[in-house]
C-alpha cells in the first residue's frame, strides 16, 4: 500500500533530479557539516525512483553552477556546499521550516528595475526574495518590518488603502500558486499516521520538503483581504509541520545509519536541529 502511495504522489509531484538533489542538501547535509558522499545521494534519489545516472548527471551540473564542488578520496567522492549556496539554503530555511512573519502589514516595497541585461539578473535576485512583478519593470513586495539586502536598484517603502487584489493577483500568480496549495493538501493528507521503515520514512520526508519548499518560497505572504477565495497556506503549512515532525524520527534513524561524509557518519548541528524541530512544533 505504501509503495502505491509513493507511486501516487509522483505521479502528482514530478521530480527533477538537480531540484531534489537541492532539497537533499537543504534538508539533511546543509545541519550536518555540508558534505555527503556520492552513494548516499544516489541512495536518497534511489526512494523517488531517480535513477543513478540522472543523479550523476545531475549532481555535475550542481557543480558547473557553483552550489556545490567534489573532493575525491581513494574511489570515493564527497561533494560539500559552496560558501554562496550555504548562505542560500540558510535563508530558505527561515522559510520552509520558521512560523511565517504575521506582523502588521506596514506598507510595500517598490523596486524599479533597470532596461537591458541588469534587469534578467536582478529579476532572479527579486524573485528569490518573493517579489512579485505589479508592472514590466516594478517590483512588489509586502513590508512586515524585516530588513532587505542591498539591491542595487532604486527601492522605495510606500502605503496605500487601495485594494490592491489585482494587481497581486497577477503580480504573483496566485491562482497558480492556490492550486499548487491545494494539489499539496489533497495529496500529502494521506501521509498522515502512515506506517513505513526508515528508508521509507526518509524518502517521504525529502519528497514532502520538496513539495512545501516550492510554496514556501513563492508565498509572498500577502494580507488575508489580497489572498484568493479559500486560500489553503496555512492548512499546507501545518500538515507540511506534523507530517515532518511524525516522519522524522525514521529519517534522521536512516541518516544515522548509511550517511557519511569523509569524517564518518553525518553529525547533525544539534542547535539548529532543536531549533527546526521547535519552529515545526509551534506552525
Amino acid at each position: 500500500m505504501l509503495e502505491t502511495l509513493i507511486d501516487q504522489l509522483l505521479d502528482r509531484f514530478p521530480v527533477r533530479a538537480g531540484s531534489f538533489i537541492v532539497t537533499l542538501y537543504g534538508d539533511v547535509v546543509a545541519p550536518r557539516g555540508g558534505e555527503i558522499w556520492m552513494g548516499n545521494i544516489i541512495e536518497a534519489c534511489k526512494t523517488v525512483h531517480i535513477g543513478e545516472s540522472r543523479v550523476r548527471t545531475a549532481v555535475s551540473r550542481l557543480v558547473s553552477s557553483g552550489r556545490i564542488k567534489g573532493e575525491k578520496e581513494g574511489r570515493k567522492s564527497y561533494y560539500r556546499l559552496t560558501g554562496v549556496a550555504n548562505d542560500e539554503f540558510s535563508r530558505a530555511a527561515r522559510l520552509i521550516y520558521r512560523r511565517p512573519n504575521v506582523a502588521r502589514l506596514q506598507g510595500w516595497h517598490l523596486v524599479l528595475l533597470p532596461h537591458g541585461a541588469e534587469r534578467d539578473a536582478l529579476l532572479h535576485r527579486l524573485t528569490d526574495l518573493r517579489f512579485g512583478m505589479a508592472l514590466p519593470h516594478l517590483a512588489i513586495l509586502p513590508d512586515r518590518g524585516e530588513p532587505l539586502p542591498p539591491l542595487g536598484a532604486p527601492h522605495f517603502r510606500a502605503t496605500t488603502e487601495d485594494d490592491l487584489t489585482e494587481i497581486a493577483r497577477g503580480a504573483w500568480g496566485l491562482d497558480e500558486l492556490a492550486e499548487q496549495v491545494d494539489r499539496f493538501v489533497d495529496g500529502f493528507a494521506e501521509l498522515e499516521d502512515v506506517r513505513c521503515t526508515p528508508q521509507e520514512a526518509l524518502g517521504l520526508r525529502l519528497l514532502l520538503v520538496h513539495m512545501f519548499r516550492q510554496i514556501a518560497l513563492a508565498d509572498p505572504m500577502l494580507p488575508v483581504p489580497l489572498l484568493p477565495k479559500g486560500w489553503k497556506g496555512p492548512e499546507a503549512r501545518n500538515l507540511f509541520a506534523r507530517l515532518y515532525l511524525q516522519l522524522s524520527p525514521g529519517a534522521d534513524a536512516a541518516i544515522a545509519k548509511t550517511f557519511v561524509n569523509r569524517d564518518g557518519p553525518l553529525v547533525a548541528d544539534p542547535t539548529r536541529i532543536a531549533r527546526r524541530i521547535a519552529d515545526l512544533s509551534y506552525s
